[in-house]
């Protein structure tokens, strides 16, 4: 198997055949050891796209993941979630035990459900695996308390109130998920300020130079791609530890370096509107306007 080569997984029997796992009791929904998943150097570096859901708890050694453009050390037990069409990468350097297990969920089980659409609110669904959720013990324990009872649902006999009882435990399950992301948010508070400094310092050094001369105000995406964060995980990051999105924070500081040229050049508005990347200045008047209650020129008169 070539290390470059992306393996399409489009059923869950399929993932289950290809990691020679017993069939799965259910073809739309699976709970799989993680102990079980063999990984040696014979396929190492696979890289493979489900299109289903994954949710997952694993430890692992000598082996890592990558999921997008991250990759992420499993020593310890983390948590977390792809979604369909997502590319997730195992590459080891030895044979690797590992621990854990994965839950499959294809959309299908989802369907004529209120999850079906429910189901994309969650957003640690497009969270990059540095983004992982690490959970206490107690959580731990309550998030396999959860899983087991999904389990034990479908390996019952199947009847009609079956997949609305999986279907309850599987929301209960995210909604615990969000509780413990928000707590993270929280408490994780070095690498947090770590995220907020490097905000900063790139906001900074980004008006400071000209690039945006020439591609114009930094986008939510661009300043995500810079932190190595998905944009999505960084919104949520901000809203918990500043109250303030993304684009707030890109808003603010351009606020920050128009009053300083206001204040201290004698640039025409439009030409400091040119400084900051906007290409009409009646734009980067009514958002200036928008933030401050002044106009340009009366925040000008104000401070002289």
């Amino acid at each position: 198997m070539s290390d470059k080569q992306l393996i399409k997984v489009k059923t869950i029997s399929q993932f289950h055949q290809l990691f020679d796992l017993p069939k799965p009791e259910h073809p739309l929904i699976s709970l799989v050891d993680y102990s079980l998943i063999k990984i040696t150097r014979e396929n190492e570096s696979i890289s493979w796209s489900m299109n289903f859901y994954s949710i997952s708890i694993k430890r692992a050694s000598n082996a890592k993941f990558k999921y997008g453009q991250q990759e992420y050390d499993f020593d310890e037990g983390v948590m977390f979630f792809i979604a369909p069409g997502q590319v997730l990468t195992v590459s080891i350097d030895a044979v690797s035990e590992h621990t854990g297990w994965m839950l499959l969920i294809h959309p299908d089980f989802l369907w004529n459900t209120t999850l079906a659409k429910s189901i994309k609110r969650y957003d640690f669904f497009d969270y990059s695996v540095n983004e992982a959720l690490f959970l206490s013990d107690k959580e731990e324990s309550i998030i396999n308390n959860v899983v087991q009872n999904i389990k034990q649902e479908y390996h019952s006999n199947i009847d009609k109130f079956s997949q609305n009882i999986i279907i309850s435990n599987i929301e209960a399950l995210l909604n615990y998920a969000e509780r413990f992301y928000q707590r993270q948010f929280i408490t994780r508070k070095i690498s947090n300020h770590q995220i907020l400094n490097r905000l900063e310092e790139f906001l900074d050094d980004y008006f400071n130079s000209d690039e945006i001369l020439k591609t114009g105000l930094p986008t939510v995406q661009l300043v995500a791609e810079k932190l190595n964060v998905s944009s999505t995980y960084l919104t949520n990051l901000l809203r918990v530890i500043t109250g303030q999105n993304t684009q707030q924070h890109i808003h603010n500081k351009l606020i920050e370096k128009a009053k300083e040229k206001l204040s201290t050049t004698n640039l025409s508005v439009s030409e400091i509107a040119y400084e900051l990347g906007f290409e009409h200045s009646q734009s980067f008047s009514k958002l200036f306007k928008a933030k401050t209650a002044l106009s340009p020129i009366q925040f000008r008169q104000s401070f002289n």
